[in-house]
């Protein structure tokens, strides 16, 4: 597979680049096994956070020769660290880029000075032309039912368009997969791989309240709602009291701003960083404001496990699923 063989791994998943979730733990355990960890860059803001953490990986990926790791770059004009960001990963030559909300032409070429890939965050045809035109190496094909930052479109819609489109390309279908089957499907559908988020929030790894642990566990499909109200971006979050307080959807007044070519990147700026703060403070144990970002995919999830034994179940679930195909296709 192409995405196997570009980032030398050696199962085709991505563990997502979940904001104030991803630890260097996480990412840790995820080489270790086989598969890309990703952190999103703004998970570490203080300075020389980032490239500590990058130093650390580098030497870690040295032991893992069937894992590596890569980071999520937020692109957009409203990032304030983007750039500083974009120039301490290219001096620790990361080896995987995914870009999210913006023109990917600067990471792209700071990747591929080195050799490093760059995966884009795409949920239509649209931004897939965009990026593919920059000299991206890929996408993320970000479906509905993802957690954050969700399309509009099912994965068995969106895949294979893309793949028609823009054949290629890497493609790694996202959003609503905690299970083999679901890994199966989007290979079959013609996927290079898939990028799971939701289900490593219930690891054993993740630094974040044990409350937010249990909510994945405890609430389902239905229970996940979009809302404007933390990014400007619809993002899917779980529908908790406090998501019901906030609201979902920007009055007038914001809209008018957010609409306005002068008045756009500053009042989207003042809404991420809001945002940025009341999810801060929701991931923390004890804090009562119950603000949790998550994909439709808790529905499937039951347990909460190290990342060894989550990425060992999602491959032995896949191997099964794909040799029951094997059976199906003998008997048509």
């Amino acid at each position: 597979m192409k995405l196997t063989s570009t980032l030398a791994i050696r199962y085709p998943v991505i563990m997502a680049p979940m904001f104030l979730v991803s630890n260097e733990a996480m990412v840790r355990s995820a080489m270790q096994q086989g598969i890309a960890g990703t952190f999103p860059s703004l998970n570490y803001r203080r300075e020389g956070e980032l490239k500590d953490v990058l130093d650390r990986l580098n030497l870690h990926r040295q032991q893992c020769p069937q894992g590596t790791y890569g980071v999520n770059l937020i692109v957009q004009k409203t990032n304030p660290l983007y750039s500083k960001h974009l120039q301490v990963c290219a001096d620790a030559k990361v080896p995987l880029y995914i870009t999210s909300l913006g023109s990917p032409k600067e990471v792209i070429a700071a990747a591929h000075s080195y050799g490093a890939t760059v995966l884009c965050d795409v949920t239509n045809l649209a931004h897939a032309e965009k990026a593919a035109q920059a000299g991206c190496d890929g996408f993320i094909a970000v479906t509905a039912g993802a957690g954050g930052h969700a399309g509009p479109y099912p994965m068995h819609v969106l895949v294979p368009s893309l793949q028609e489109h823009f054949p290629g390309k890497i493609l790694v279908a996202a959003g609503g997969i905690a299970h083999g089957k679901q890994i199966a499907s989007a290979l079959l559908l013609g996927a290079d791989g898939v990028s799971i988020g939701t289900r490593f929030i219930a690891s054993q790894e993740a630094s974040v309240s044990d409350e937010y642990k249990n909510a994945i566990l405890q609430y389902g499909m239905d229970d996940i709602v979009l809302t404007e109200r933390l990014s400007g971006t619809p993002c899917n979050i779980i529908n908790t009291p406090t998501a019901r307080k906030i609201g979902y959807k920007q009055n007038w007044f914001e809209k008018l701003l957010n609409n306005n070519t002068r008045t756009r990147k500053y009042f989207k700026m003042l809404v991420q960083l809001r945002g940025m703060k009341k999810l801060e403070q929701a991931v923390k144990p004890g804090n009562y404001q119950q603000l949790w970002s998550a994909g439709q995919s808790v529905e499937l999830v039951k347990e909460i496990s190290p990342i060894e034994e989550i990425i060992h179940k999602l491959i032995t679930e896949t191997q099964l699923t794909l040799d029951a195909g094997k059976a199906i296709r003998a008997n048509l």
